[in-house]
């Protein structure tokens, strides 16, 4: 898997246009234009601090895409409400990505403060140890279980902050689960609804797919609210409502192929004139 801004970022210098990658708040290059492409739940202060100081940057207001920062469906363990949950981290992919990082600041440091890369790794060895002893497994929650109400949920999801439960709501179409996918950067955009026979529908289980076309306006203006620029946004219709699942500021491609998502890629290259 890669990510969708480096096979747009292809089409960018195919076009004639100059990109380079920046690793760390501690390199300067003189740019037009600055894409914040920080793969952590919340991004540090830093890297927010060091986009600004460009005339443009796409990107540069989203910092935090944490569940609780971005689900309006959550539920506490004294909510009446009846219907079935899920489980799921707080932060995105049980925050292994963050783990990757901390792991790596200590193996390969690139820059910085090797006593803070040091306390960076502790902090995250600890919150895996504690969710192996909390729930059997460093892996715990991965796939999202689903409970069929608030009271089946067991005390220690509730115990522990690295998690959250939301409201089940799922679209469903026959003997489908859907999800829908909105991937854009500026004014371009590609809309997809996935289906797969799971209730938690990844690129692995898909079984089928078809191409949408109007995006709905609630969606928009949450984009809007989140101050995305680029990104991907699942979520479902449920009722004529739009639910938001899940808004990702560095989207992956999944396990698509190459012939596949390279013209997706294309077409969303030329949203950067909306930045220029």
């Amino acid at each position: 898997m890669d990510y969708w801004l480096r096979a747009i970022a292809e089409h960018w210098r195919e076009s004639g246009i100059e990109t380079t990658l920046v690793y760390g708040p501690r390199v300067r290059v003189d740019a037009d234009l600055a894409v914040l492409h920080v793969d952590l739940t919340v991004v540090p202060g830093e890297y927010t601090d060091y986009i600004n100081r460009y005339p443009r940057a796409i990107n540069a207001g989203v910092r935090d895409i944490s569940k609780r920062q971005i689900s309006a469906h959550l539920v506490g363990r004294g909510d009446r409400y009846g219907g079935p949950v899920i489980v799921k981290t707080d932060r995105n992919a049980l925050g292994a990505r963050e783990w990757h990082y901390a792991k790596w600041g200590v193996l390969r440091p690139r820059a910085g403060n090797l006593v803070e890369n040091y306390a960076d790794f502790a902090k995250e060895a600890y919150r895996i140890a504690n969710r192996w002893r909390r729930h059997g497994s460093p892996r715990a929650f991965r796939d999202y279980p689903v409970f069929s109400s608030i009271g089946d949920v067991p005390e220690a999801i509730w115990a522990d902050p690295e998690l959250v439960v939301e409201r089940f709501l799922p679209e469903r179409r026959g003997e489908y689960y859907c999800v829908r996918t909105w991937l854009f950067l500026g004014d371009r955009e590609r809309h997809t609804i996935f289906f797969s026979r799971g209730p938690v529908v990844k690129s692995t289980n898909i079984v089928d797919s078809e191409r949408l076309s109007e995006v709905p306006e609630d969606l928009r203006r949450l984009r809007q609210d989140l101050k995305f620029d680029f990104g991907k946004f699942d979520y479902a219709m449920v009722e004529g409502r739009v639910v938001l699942y899940d808004a990702n500021r560095t989207p992956m491609i999944g396990a698509f192929p190459r012939e596949r998502y390279l013209p997706i890629a294309q077409s969303l290259a030329g949203g950067i004139k909306a930045f220029l």
